[in-house]
């Protein structure tokens, strides 16, 4: 028996299409601010952003792809890219004969360090600036909500 699609209501369609546009408008205004201030893309600056906060002065590649729901390939790709920029380095894997860490060099360290404030602030601006605090109680519960459905869904076990 063939299931009938459940088509979005009025309402639903308004929410749905003001979140995609809402989603691609940010996207791209801050991606244009953080290349324009820093001369990274928000790849690079996701890549930074994790090595620099951890506790852990290098990721395993297969590690940091899973972090940043990347595919390993599409990791390895761009740390090629930042590589050559001299923002991160490839390292042997000290558990996994097999596998390569990412590890910040002292560029990488200094890039994220200086793109962090223009980043926050255009963050601020577009986002946080927009929004009362019930607006910010409510996108918390939105978010966590969808998220940790999105969640069981990768682990069935959940």
């Amino acid at each position: 028996m063939e299931e009938q699609t459940h088509w979005l209501d009025a309402t639903e369609q308004a929410v749905w299409l003001g979140y995609r546009q809402m989603k691609r408008l940010l996207d791209a205004r801050l991606a244009a601010e953080l290349a324009a201030d820093s001369g990274l893309s928000e790849p690079d600056y996701d890549v930074l952003s994790i090595l620099n906060d951890s506790d852990t002065p290098r990721w395993c590649l297969k590690d940091l792809s899973a972090r940043l729901l990347w595919s390993p390939s599409r990791l390895s790709h761009h740390v090629a890219r930042m590589q050559s920029r001299n923002l991160v380095m490839r390292l042997p894997c000290d558990t996994d004969a097999r596998g390569t860490d990412i590890a910040l060099t002292p560029a990488g360290r200094q890039a994220i360090v200086a793109a962090a404030p223009g980043h926050v602030t255009a963050v601020r601006r577009h986002v946080f600036d927009q929004l009362t605090a019930t607006d910010l109680i409510n996108l918390t519960r939105i978010t966590r909500k969808i998220t940790a459905h999105l969640r069981t869904l990768d682990d069935p076990g959940k």
